[in-house]
């Protein structure tokens, strides 16, 4: 399903770098909506504690079981017709080649690239996206917070080359109508008018880019 311009619209993605606050948006969002939710499946990647330990190691392997889980993911949205109700998911596909190009070999992405364009011929495309940005001291104190086993190897260096690939990437996107927020000036888990704006700058949303600041109340 693909909501008109200016309208509710029925697919929607959030994305960001590792700790931003995707899922915990996602979340709200869908509750707030009564949409389903489509989140990443980060934890079942068998290889990504190993990433993180020896980066160079292990890129391909962690690279190719997100590229499939993800594709799975959207394969099976195109299958179970949950467009016919709204639905909010944590990542978009078109994320995967960030990480590919930064991570892999030039000839481990040759393949790379043959596979994924065959894919991208059958992913939905959402009729929204929002862009978490945030600094790398926000977010490597979000991962430091949050404990996760796998991540306690996570280089600075490698978050920060990240979140500048991130800020690069949806500079010049231009797939769908994108609503842009600093997750540093909002607190969605404790301010509830911030999801009641989202929604708002979402659904009015019609082409190209929106920087969304927030308002400090209610009101």
């Amino acid at each position: 399903m693909t909501a008109d311009a200016g309208t509710a619209k029925g697919y929607i993605a959030i994305e960001g770098v590792i700790g931003v606050g995707k899922t915990s948006l996602a979340s709200l969002l869908a509750e707030r909506l009564g949409a389903r939710i489509n989140l990443e499946e980060v934890e079942d990647n068998p290889f990504l504690e190993d990433f993180y330990a020896d980066m160079r190691g292990f890129a391909f392997q962690t690279q190719i079981f997100f590229l499939l889980s993800r594709f799975r993911q959207q394969q099976e949205l195109v299958q179970r017709d949950l467009f016919t109700a709204r639905v909010v998911s944590d990542y978009i596909f078109a994320k995967d080649k960030i990480f590919a190009h930064l991570n892999l070999t030039d000839k481990e992405l040759a393949l790379y690239d043959r596979l994924v364009t065959l894919m991208e011929r059958e992913i939905p495309k959402p009729d929204a996206v929002i862009y978490l940005k945030a600094s790398t001291e926000f977010l490597m104190e979000r991962i430091k917070k949050r404990s996760r086993p796998y991540e306690k190897s996570m280089p600075r260096e490698y978050i920060d080359v990240l979140n500048h690939a991130y800020n690069y990437f949806f500079a010049h996107y231009d797939e769908t109508p994108l609503l842009v927020v600093n997750n540093m000036d909002v607190d969605f888990l404790h301010h509830p008018w911030e999801v009641e704006q989202i929604v708002r700058e979402v659904d009015a949303l019609r082409s190209g880019t929106v920087q969304f600041v927030p308002k400090k109340s209610g009101v």
